[in-house]
């Protein structure tokens, strides 16, 4: 199986911002070593708790310090920037790490409306422009836009000639209909919505167009939670299931054990948590196993993206730990 990490950055309860990230770092390190494939950083903004607002920034960071590991973005939030700017941003970090860097892109507005407005300094949504842009940002890459285009002549700096793996975040038909049609990777979202997953990957390898050989490049992202015991996995399951609920209120930050522990929840909140359950994996390093290899049947990928929110950093490192010991071993 071909596992990879998915971060957000979280902010733990109790920790502060230098903390989160010298334990990020650690991570990645730990990662590489482990013998994760890949480790890709989350975009997000105006949160108070998911610190990844720059992905780029943090892929050149964490490429310093390891030397294998793949480096990407899950994703960059395109209508939000430039295609040429993307381009040259990722072609400057596959110059510094040759044939370690992806390219992740979403289409989503990074956060409310405001946030959205701020992002681009007030322009107007270009959320529908996403295959024209997509289609720039591939075509910058590659000196490949057409000899119409009216930016033909401008060239990416700097010009790289290794292929940079290129991506869609999809949750639906749509999405995985673009990816397919351009012939690039496609991201899928369990950990987000995973109620459309039959359909979507269907659209996607049916309407695959092969480019350059490429073949479909699906990548599943879940949130997965382990421990070595059952009790202690719930009790971690919990700090997290109660940061999807402060999401929903706008806050991020990661709550404690000791906030969570005596936390209790009226019915509705309970349903709500038993049906965010279902983007999450929670158990023993063995259950883990099992039903990673399941969704590896449903999905038909061994490629997985996994993500894990909650409490705390080092019962989060050891997550990633024993589920490497099982399954990357």
């Amino acid at each position: 199986m071909r596992l990879g990490i998915l971060d957000q950055v979280p902010l733990h309860e109790g920790d502060t911002i230098e903390q989160t990230m010298e334990m990020t770092q650690q991570l990645v390190i730990e990662a590489e070593r482990l013998g994760y494939e890949r480790y890709w950083f989350a975009e997000h903004h105006n949160t108070n708790g998911l610190l990844s607002a720059a992905p780029e920034l943090f892929i050149a960071r964490m490429g310093a310090v390891t030397s294998r590991i793949k480096l990407g973005s899950g994703g960059v939030l395109l209508p939000q920037y430039r295609p040429l700017k993307i381009a040259e941003t990722f072609s400057t970090l596959a110059a510094f790490y040759p044939n370690r860097i992806e390219l992740g892109i979403g289409n989503s507005p990074g956060g409310s409306e405001r946030t959205r407005r701020a992002l681009t300094d007030g322009a107007d949504n270009e959320a529908a422009a996403f295959p024209r842009l997509l289609d720039e940002v591939n075509g910058f890459l590659t000196d490949s836009l057409s000899s119409r285009h009216p930016y033909r002549i401008v060239k990416t700096t700097p010009r790289i000639t290794d292929e940079l793996p290129l991506s869609v975040l999809g949750l639906s038909p749509r999405s995985a209909k673009l990816a397919a049609e351009r012939g690039h990777g496609l991201v899928f979202g369990h950990f987000i919505n995973p109620d459309r997953w039959e359909e979507t990957l269907q659209t996607y390898r049916d309407e695959f167009i092969t480019v350059d050989g490429r073949q479909p490049n699906v990548i599943v992202c879940v949130f997965v939670i382990c421990a070595e015991t059952e009790q202690e996995a719930e009790r971690l399951a919990r700090t997290q299931d109660a940061w999807i609920q402060g999401i929903r209120l706008g806050h991020s930050i990661v709550p404690s054990f000791a906030t969570t522990d005596t936390k209790r929840w009226n019915t509705e909140q309970q349903q709500r948590i038993e049906h965010d359950r279902r983007r999450t994996i929670v158990g023993t390093p063995k259950q883990v196993a099992t039903e990673l290899r399941q969704l590896a049947i449903r999905y038909q990928t061994d490629q997985f993206l996994l993500i894990n929110n909650a409490f705390d950093q080092h019962k989060r490192l050891r997550s990633y730990q024993l589920i490497a010991q099982q399954l990357l071993d």
